[in-house]
């Protein structure tokens, strides 16, 4: 069996172990010589790491500098699971903390910096606001709703706010009641009402051209539904995935949901809006509480995870085939966010490739930051492989051809040509007779009472500085009369008047 004296005798001097090891490789020598297979023959090799080029994978955050931030806002201590922010290419809004109603402020973009304390308020609604939203075609017009169960639409002019509509359509549902009411502004009546749901709903999304409406309730249940009708097409029961919000993809054909598991940890599912019998893939995020909440670009096809509570943004990139979801990267804050506002395209800075900017809400310090998502470019040219025709402002429908079953994409722009194009569509607000409300010769709409000590004393300091003003200015003017006075006098007194 040995090859040589000397092998055999290493071989019985050596350890049991030893001798099988020695035994095994001289039998592999003993081995038929295989023929070498020609070249492209060899079988693909699965345990080579598949690496996937994307013109997104260095995408990073810049938060804008201090002086270009919003400070001093008093933002609201709501603990309800919203955004509390709005944005669009003209007005930022914030919901904020005030006694005796809900109110919300407007300011213009250009506005950065501290804002002061006595800055206007838009107040209609006698409970705390919960959410508020821009119209998408018209800049100057923004709904909110209330505890009170209101939802009012507010028009913003240079001279200050009305009430007002506009030619589109709204939809909202009353907290702790299931149905789903679809509005016409024009007529200010419901037109629609969707009641399939047996508990709260907590999350609703349109796809891209009106036709298909999905929704998450309370009862753990995704649902895919016709809206005119309110049929509900598809449902799945998330009984390990218990979903929270649910976002269109676009046109991919493919819902992606955020949610907790069955072990507490927060989970993300993507799902084929035609088939909810089970999701493509679910992927677990991390241990901690905070809401997830998604945010979708068509446009470059990546979600942007944003956790309530977090100082973390994470980033992906979603694609039709396996493995469907691609991790890109995370923007890192030591601040936490209580809610994001989110500009429209038309609105973001092209010349520095820009893709999305987040519009962070810091409780604690009272600021607003600007946060851009951008791709790295050493060209300062237009980048039209990142920037393809989005949706712009104007609508593709109106009320009446919805509701008659049309269903249309929306009508795209080129952000090369028409993205600092203000919208053509202006709402004015009417003008309405202005009414006082006279007590002991006071105007109290004109003058509001004051309601903290505080504000007490800055009205009595203001008033003490008015105070002054007008009787320095009146010594002023009596010493100016009594100069043309004896101006008078001597003008006749002079001899060539006598």
């Amino acid at each position: 069996m040995f090859s040589s004296p000397a092998c055999a005798q290493a071989c019985s001097s050596a350890p049991c172990g030893w001798a099988t090891s020695a035994v095994n490789i001289l039998s592999y020598r003993r081995l038929p010589i295989l023929p070498v297979p020609s070249v492209g023959t060899f079988p693909a090799m699965s345990w080579r790491p598949q690496y996937r080029s994307s013109k997104f994978r260095n995408v990073y955050g810049k938060v804008a500098n201090r002086e270009h931030c919003f400070d001093g806002i008093p933002i609201t201590k709501n603990v309800h699971d919203n955004h509390f922010c709005a944005v669009n290419a003209r007005f930022l809004a914030i919901v904020t903390e005030s006694a005796g109603g809900g109110s919300f402020l407007v300011i213009p973009l250009e506005q950065t910096g501290r804002i002061e304390p006595n800055y206007p308020k838009v107040c209609g609604h006698q409970g705390n606001v919960l959410d508020i939203k821009w119209n998408p075609f018209i800049d100057n017009i923004i709904a909110s709703c209330s505890e009170d169960t209101s939802v009012s639409r507010t028009v913003a002019s240079w001279g200050g706010w009305a009430h007002g509509g506009s030619s589109h359509l709204v939809m909202g549902y009353r907290w702790g009641q299931p149905p789903v009411l679809i509005w016409n502004l024009d007529v200010g009546e419901p037109v629609k009402m969707i009641d399939c749901h047996s508990d709260v709903i907590l999350c609703m999304s349109f796809n891209t051209d009106g036709s298909l409406l999905t929704t998450t309730c309370k009862d753990k249940k995704l649902r895919v539904i016709e809206p005119r009708s309110g049929r509900v097409l598809q449902e799945a029961n998330c009984k390990n995935h218990r979903v929270n919000r649910v976002v269109f993809l676009g046109n991919m054909k493919r819902l992606l949901t955020t949610g907790v598991s069955r072990w507490n940890t927060r989970q993300i599912a993507l799902w084929d809006q035609e088939d909810l019998s089970m999701p493509l893939i679910e992927e677990e995020i991390d241990g901690l509480s905070g809401l997830l909440f998604p945010f979708y670009d068509a446009d470059t096809h990546m979600l942007y995870l944003a956790g309530k509570g977090d100082g973390n943004i994470r980033y992906y990139e979603i694609s039709t085939e396996k493995p469907y979801l691609s991790y890109l990267m995370e923007f890192r804050s030591p601040a936490p966010q209580k809610g994001l506002g989110v500009m429209p395209k038309h609105g973001l800075d092209v010349s520095a490739c820009e893709v999305f900017r987040f519009y962070k809400l810091v409780t604690l310090k009272g600021l607003i930051e600007p946060i851009s998502m951008i791709v790295p470019r050493r060209s300062d040219s237009y980048q039209e492989d990142i920037y393809p025709m989005t949706p712009g402002t104007e609508p593709a429908l109106t009320p009446d051809e919805w509701l008659g079953g049309i269903n249309r994409d929306p009508v795209l722009m080129s952000l090369k040509e028409g993205y600092k194009k203000s919208s053509k569509m202006v709402f004015k607000a009417p003008i309405k007779e202005k009414k006082s409300v006279v007590v002991n010769g006071i105007d109290l709409l004109e003058n509001v009472p004051p309601r903290t000590e505080n504000e007490l004393l800055r009205m009595f300091f203001r008033q003490q500085d008015e105070i002054r003003r007008l009787k320095e200015e009146l010594a002023q003017k009596d010493i100016r009369i009594r100069q043309l006075q004896l101006e008078l006098k001597n003008l006749r007194n002079s001899p060539k008047n006598c």
